[in-house]
């Protein structure tokens, strides 16, 4: 069961992210989080994010924006260590509060609270209009490269403030999405440096067949989404999914997750 859950994301959540909002990590890390602690699913998801970054950027790559990278890129790559290191941080305070319910133990952990507030917001970034429509001028690049590399180290979930930069920037479709996949190879390079003791606080007990099979269907989702990249367009299904963040979101903040 573990493995269909996350490997049908990963393959999904890879698909939809050339023509949707949500980004990989976003859709993914509800889905480790269910069976995994949240730091080591944020982790783990950074994992797969990155090295399915890797493979769109075979894709893809050569269409990127090179100016635009440097002006997105670079900021993003310091504000993503920063994010890493505030996670890192919550995780080392106790539970916000602990209650019972059903006959379990339940507790709402800061980092919990954190990051099923922040799917909230970004849930919110496909629900409505006003701020699935949200862009900034591009004189306000490197603003957007700390935000977005900010939350990216933190949670994951840099894939709608990128955009929301990005969109901005006069590129192509190609040249928006190649620049998109080149920021986030990088903000997942700098944020693993943090994470990697997390990873290696697990050691042997991370389920590496797992993070594998989770890889390689995300792979096939990249590929079959660049295949259809021109042909789709599903506003209905991204709602569908923004209201299973929701769910997630007050799991996490509830202790549930």
């Amino acid at each position: 069961m573990t493995y269909l859950v996350i490997c049908g994301i990963a393959l999904l959540a890879s698909c939809l992210t050339f023509f949707s909002g949500f980004g990989l990590g976003t859709l993914l890390l509800p889905a480790f989080a269910l069976f995994f602690p949240i730091e080591q699913a944020i982790a783990m998801t950074a994992v797969v994010h990155m090295l399915n970054g890797l493979f769109k950027l075979a894709l893809v790559g050569r269409h990127a924006h090179r100016p635009t990278v440097l002006r997105f890129g670079l900021p993003a790559i310091v504000a993503a260590l920063v994010g890493a290191w505030v996670l890192q941080w919550l995780t080392e305070l106790a539970p916000v509060f602990r209650y019972e319910a059903f006959g379990h133990a339940l507790a709402a952990t800061p980092v919990k609270l954190v990051v099923g507030l922040l799917l909230l917001v970004f849930a919110l970034f496909e629900l409505l209009p006003r701020l699935r429509n949200l862009t900034f001028p591009s004189s306000w690049m490197p603003v957007g490269g700390l935000l977005s590399g900010f939350f990216g180290g933190l949670a994951g979930m840099q894939g709608a403030l990128r955009s929301a930069f990005l969109v901005r920037a006069g590129l192509s479709k190609a040249a928006f999405i190649a620049t998109g996949v080149v920021t986030a190879v990088l903000v997942d390079v700098s944020r693993l440096g943090v994470y990697a003791r997390s990873l290696a606080h697990v050691g042997d007990g991370l389920d590496y067949r797992l993070l594998t099979a989770a890889i390689l269907s995300a792979f096939l989702g990249a590929f079959v989404g660049n295949r259809f990249l021109k042909q789709m367009t599903m506003p209905g299904l991204q709602r569908l999914v923004a209201a299973s963040l929701f769910v997630a979101a007050l799991g996490l903040i509830a202790g549930v997750l």
